[in-house]
Parts: C-alpha cells; sequence; structure tokens
C-alpha cells in the first residue's frame, strides 16, 4: 500500500477505534462472518495460523482457544496494539506492525483475511502473498459484488475524500481473487454469502 494511504489507514483504524472493536467483542463475541471462518478452518488443533489485518485478534483467540498451535499478526495500524494486548493476556501471539506485502513473512498452515481485502488497493499482491503463504489453506472474507454495496462503498470513499482522508474501500472481483489464489496452487472449497459479505475457503 502507498504510503500516504498507509499513513491514513492508520488514521482511521486508530486506538478509539481499536477500543470499541474489544468491547463489540465482549459483548457479542464474533460476528457471522468471522464466525464462517471458524467453521471453514475445520479442524485447528495443531495448525499455525497467519491473520491478515487481524484488528485485535479475535479470530486468533478463537482458533488458540480450539486447540490452534500458534498465531501470527499482521496489521498495518498501530493503533491495535494496546487492545491487542489486553486480548491476549494469557495467549502467546507474534504481532507485527506493517504491510504484509511487503513483510518477510513465513508460510503457516491457515492464512486469515477477514475483512480486510477490502481495504488494499492491489487485491493481486495481497490475495497472491496470502495464498503463497498458505499451506493448507486461505480464509477470505470480503464485499459482495452487488450494485447496491459498490454505491454504499463510493459513497464512504466520498465521505472519506470530503475528510481529506487517503484511505479508500473497495469490491475486487471474486474472480481476479480466485486467480490469485489459484496461481499459487490453492483451489475453492466452500463459499458462503450473506446480505454485505462473502467468505471463501481455497485449499492446497
Amino acid at each position: 500500500m502507498p504510503g500516504c494511504c498507509a499513513n491514513d489507514y492508520r488514521r482511521f483504524f486508530n486506538r478509539k477505534f481499536a477500543a470499541n472493536d474489544l468491547r463489540r467483542y465482549r459483548r457479542r463475541g464474533l460476528s457471522r462472518t468471522e464466525r464462517d471462518l471458524v467453521t471453514m478452518c475445520h479442524e485447528v488443533r495443531g495448525v499455525t495460523v497467519l491473520e491478515v489485518g487481524g484488528g485485535i485478534g479475535a479470530l486468533q483467540v478463537e482458533l488458540l482457544e480450539r486447540g490452534a498451535a500458534s498465531a501470527t499478526n499482521v496489521e498495518l495500524s498501530g493503533g491495535y496494539e494496546e487492545a491487542a494486548a489486553e486480548l491476549f493476556a494469557g495467549h502467546e501471539v507474534e504481532r507485527v506492525v506493517g504491510d504484509f506485502v511487503t513483510e518477510e513473512t513465513a508460510p503457516h498452515d491457515v492464512v486469515v483475511m477477514h475483512r480486510v481485502v477490502c481495504c488494499y488497493p492491489d487485491v493481486d499482491a495481497l490475495v497472491g502473498k496470502g495464498a503463497a503463504n498458505a499451506r493448507q489453506r486461505l480464509l477470505l472474507t470480503y464485499p459482495r459484488e452487488r450494485l447496491l454495496i459498490r454505491i454504499g462503498l463510493r459513497a464512504v470513499n466520498a465521505f472519506l475524500a470530503l475528510r481529506r482522508c487517503g484511505f479508500r474501500t473497495y469490491v475486487h472481483p471474486f474472480t481476479r481473487m480466485a486467480a490469485a489464489a489459484e496461481a499459487e496452487g490453492l483451489r475453492l472449497e466452500q463459499r458462503v454469502s450473506h446480505t454485505l459479505w462473502e467468505s471463501a475457503a481455497f485449499v492446497r
């Protein structure tokens, strides 16, 4: 992600945003799409998990409590770190603040990208690297390709522009995400659709 956009991303996903996310998780638990991804993991006991853009790390906590061997989080915004430290008390998680596409990362059994594809302009690079790092499966959640969703995200982007924020949201074609994953040797196993979001599992 270009430096200016990365700075605006950090400004948008700040400590206040992270604190609200932590309170919401403690009240309600995982969102419906996060629960979809946990189900798509199937047997997690003993696996290593890499989450890209994992925020406070709620999904990682859930997977660790279900028996995952370890979890690594690569998050572009450092604004999540304080809330994540509170959430991960008692859990050992490696957290990296940086751009996943340019950071050096080791392969993991499961790579998770929950609602992060829509925040990144270069979907081919992001999904391609995620797929290359996935020894077993790659899990994605992204906005559905529907006209009303596109209109809604255009409105969000217009609001961000008025606020002079360079961060933007995207509705990337599923065909491009699938092609990026398939180019790294993965195949589509499952897709689950809801009103706004869709999740997909690719396996090796």
